[in-house]
């Protein structure tokens, strides 16, 4: 039994998991537990308890009947979004909600493990070659058709982890180094497009170097920086015929700074927080911005500061190398799994994984835009932490089949 469980059963996965929960658990206490949000803690282990419930169904579901649902389940994904578009309940001015009775949750939560099922699906076909350009469409299209319908609620953070989470899947699955390099070109043309003509321009010497060195030929290298030209500059007429106000809202979100008594307040306040923290921090329940609410819902988008405050530089490191962890293990276990479906997609998890942790960390830091990205497993929230253990139970599957074709 022990032989078995030591080569089956993806323990690390499985105790990362449990243990970046329990510092959520710890966090979402002690940032709601003065300040409110009554139940909050309450319902957070309830969820935590689905989640590792749901993990363990999604380690033993196998892994061909996985495959096959991929894109019935994918598709009824879609068609949910479109009702929350229509009859979904509106909250932080994201119609993102959806609602039955008394339960309720956030479908594009559970709409990025769909995705990830559904593209590696794509891939795993010995049909599909990404070199084929019709291949390459559906495969971009797989992600971008949820991530438009979540970019009309409007919810930019989930739509950005959607892009991040195609670009690692289309590497692994072997598409080329141009290919990449054009998606990335035309997603950096259009970001740079709104902080200003001098840093759009240096974006498209950037983007253009970057075509050239990965060109497969010098015309697909001249169309490509061409769309690259185009994009950007249609992003940057929209926002010139923006009024005002609207204006000053996207400025506020590029640069909270420029806004401190507003859109700028959460990162000031998160940075001052981490930053009083120290080395050791001032001790759990003893942090100053945290437990004063000086930081608004800090148990959501910004709970990094939680741990950074009452843990200081020590604790904060531990949550990071906890998620390092569980990233390299991901990679492990695409490394390992000789099924191509399976490779995908857990490259596909651990690529969602990495930008959550990556934005939701820079944006408490102030090192990045606040674009509402929770971070896995800590921040509270109970579609997101269930879905985010599945994806590790999702893991755990591939992990144990790993030798399977």
């Amino acid at each position: 039994m022990t032989n078995y469980l030591k080569e089956y059963f993806d323990y690390k996965a499985f105790l990362l998991c449990l243990a970046l929960v329990a510092v959520g658990l710890l966090s979402v206490y002690s940032a709601t537990f003065d300040v409110g949000a009554a139940g909050a803690f309450e319902k957070q282990v309830v969820w935590a308890g689905v989640g590792l419930l749901s993990m363990l169904i999604a380690a033993l579901f196998p892994i061909r009947a996985l495959q096959r649902i991929a894109f019935p389940t994918y598709i009824v994904t879609l068609g949910i979004l479109l009702v929350v578009l229509v009859v979904g309940k509106t909250i932080s001015g994201s119609k993102s909600w959806f609602g039955v009775g008394g339960l309720g949750g956030q479908p594009s939560e559970f709409a990025k493990v769909a995705t990830i099922l559904a593209l590696a699906a794509f891939l795993a076909r010995t049909t599909t070659s990404l070199s084929n350009v019709k291949h390459l469409l559906i495969a971009i299209g797989i992600v971008v058709a949820p991530m438009i319908l979540i970019l009309a609620q409007p919810d930019l953070g989930t739509t950005v982890v959607f892009f991040a989470m195609l670009l690692p899947v289309l590497y692994w699955a072997g598409a080329s180094n141009f290919i990449l390099a054009a998606i990335i070109a035309a997603v950096l043309s259009a970001a740079a497009a709104l902080f200003g003509t001098l840093t759009f321009l240096i974006t498209l010497v950037i983007a253009g170097a970057l075509l050239y060195l990965t060109r497969q030929n010098r015309f697909a290298a001249a169309v490509a920086f061409a769309l690259t030209l185009a994009i950007g500059l249609s992003v940057q007429a929209v926002y010139e015929r923006l009024p005002a106000y609207q204006q000053k809202r996207i400025s506020s979100f590029l640069n909270p700074e420029l806004d401190p008594k507003g859109a700028g307040y959460n990162v000031l306040q998160s940075k001052v927080a981490i930053g009083s923290g120290g080395f050791f921090g001032k001790g759990y329940l003893q942090g100053t911005q945290t437990q004063l609410n000086f930081i608004p819902e800090q148990w959501t988008d910004f709970i990094f500061c939680v741990p950074g405050e009452e843990f200081g530089f020590l604790g904060a490191s531990i949550v990071l190398t906890l998620f390092a962890g569980l990233l390299l293990h991901g990679i492990k276990v695409a490394y390992l799994s000789k099924n191509r479906f399976a490779s995908a997609a857990a490259i596909g998890v651990t690529g969602i994984f990495a930008i959550h942790m990556l934005i939701n960390i820079g944006m408490s830091m102030g090192l990045l835009p606040v674009i509402g990205i929770p971070l896995p497993f800590v921040s509270y929230g109970g579609s997101a932490l269930i879905a985010n253990m599945v994806m590790v139970g999702l893991l755990m599957n591939f992990y144990a089949n790993r030798k399977e074709h």
